[in-house]
Order: structure tokens, then C-alpha cells, then sequence
């Protein structure tokens, strides 16, 4: 067992090395969104949607950080993300004003329409966390307030995100929802499977087996 052991520490010192070059995914891709609170100030059909410089695909991850002032108790932030095939297939992420903090997660597909999975009046997210929406093609979408996971795998089909708007305003005669601040969102993306980390358990088990085998063949010798 002594041996084994030294043998396991060793094959890790050679697998080190080669995996500290290749931590980095080359499919990775990051954008950058910093909305300021004015585009929050309209209403839902005079929203423009806006193309993101990338397609988020087959694995993605929106994280959204809230620092907003808003103008009235009343008032809502609004991010939608759209998918690539269909601008009528979208995820949108509700979130209101002090002192409710009321948060809410929709999303509407070809064959359900619009449907409100999630909703919170009081204390839905919180401003000093980030809300994290994620998905992959594999386990669905999955949703975080910045203090616990609200919504866990849910199966929307392929969603491939091309493009974002926003909104605050119910009705144009209405005040505005948003004084000032920013909404900082960040998009990621990648292909886990060009991930050199995803094969290490397999990597140090075929290295365990090798040694294994070698030390029961060389005792029985």
C-alpha cells in the first residue's frame, strides 16, 4: 500500500503540470453589459432588443448584479434574454423596488406561451448578491436570487441566447421606474467538453488502474 500511495502521488506531479496549461477552455466566451438605468424607463413594446456581439450556446450563464436606484415603490427592472431561432421564445427576469424586493422568473416557449415559474412579493433577491440564471442543453435552466436556487432544472428544450432587452414601465403615462444606477449582467459561455478538467477522474482512474496492475504483476513475479 506504501508503494501504491507513492505511486498515486507521483502520477499526480506528471498530470499537474499538463493540466495547468490547459485549465483555460478555449470555448469560453465572456460579454460584458453595463445598462444604465434609464433604458429602464419605457415600456415593454417600445423596449428595443438588442444583439449580444456573441451566441451563448449549449452551456451559458447570465449573472446579474442590481445596482439600481429606483424612483417609486412601484417600480420594476426587467431583463429579458431572447433565443436565437425565435424572439418569441424568451427568459425574463422581473425584479421591483425597495422595500419588497419583489423578484419573479417567466418564460415563454412556442407550446406553453408566457408562464411566471417563479415568484416572490417580499424579499426576492437581495442587493448586496448577485441573481444567477444558468443553463445547459443537458440539465436545463436553473435559477439563483443571490440567496437560494428558486428554480432547478427546468427542461425549456434548446436555448440559445442571441440578444437582451429591457423595460420598467407598465404604461407610458406611468412615473418613471428607475432615478439613476447601473445593472451590470455578465454573459458566459463554453463547451464543456473542451474542458481538459472534465477528463481528470478518468485520467488519474486509468493512471490508478496502470499502477495497479503493474504492482500486482510485479509481486506475483
Amino acid at each position: 500500500m506504501k508503494y501504491l500511495f507513492l505511486g498515486i502521488v507521483f502520477l499526480g506531479f506528471l498530470i499537474t503540470p499538463v493540466f495547468a496549461q490547459e485549465q483555460v477552455n478555449p470555448s469560453l466566451i465572456l460579454e460584458d453589459l453595463e445598462i444604465p438605468g434609464e433604458d429602464f424607463n419605457t415600456v415593454l413594446r417600445n423596449a428595443p432588443i438588442i444583439p449580444l456581439d456573441n451566441l451563448h450556446s449549449k452551456s451559458w450563464q447570465v449573472t446579474i448584479d442590481n445596482n439600481l436606484l429606483y424612483a417609486n415603490p412601484n417600480g420594476n427592472a426587467v431583463f429579458r434574454i431572447y433565443d436565437k431561432e425565435n424572439t418569441n421564445e424568451f427568459i425574463e427576469v422581473g425584479m421591483g423596488s425597495i422595500p419588497d424586493h419583489k423578484f419573479w422568473v417567466a418564460v415563454q416557449t412556442p407550446d406553453e406561451g408566457y408562464v411566471v415559474i417563479h415568484r416572490d412579493l417580499d424579499r426576492g433577491w437581495y442587493p448586496q448578491a448577485k441573481s444567477i440564471i444558468s443553463y445547459t442543453d443537458k440539465a436545463g435552466l436553473t435559477v439563483n436570487n443571490g440567496a437560494r436556487i428558486v428554480v432547478t432544472n427546468l427542461d425549456i428544450g434548446i436555448f440559445e441566447v442571441e440578444s437582451y432587452s429591457v423595460h420598467g414601465m407598465e404604461g407610458s403615462t406611468d412615473p418613471p421606474a428607475i432615478n439613476s444606477g447601473i445593472m451590470h449582467v455578465e454573459v458566459l459561455s463554453g463547451d464543456p467538453g473542451q474542458n481538459m478538467f472534465a477528463f481528470f477522474p478518468f485520467v488519474v482512474a486509468a493512471g490508478v488502474g496502470i499502477l495497479v496492475g503493474t504492482l500486482y504483476l510485479t509481486k506475483k513475479r
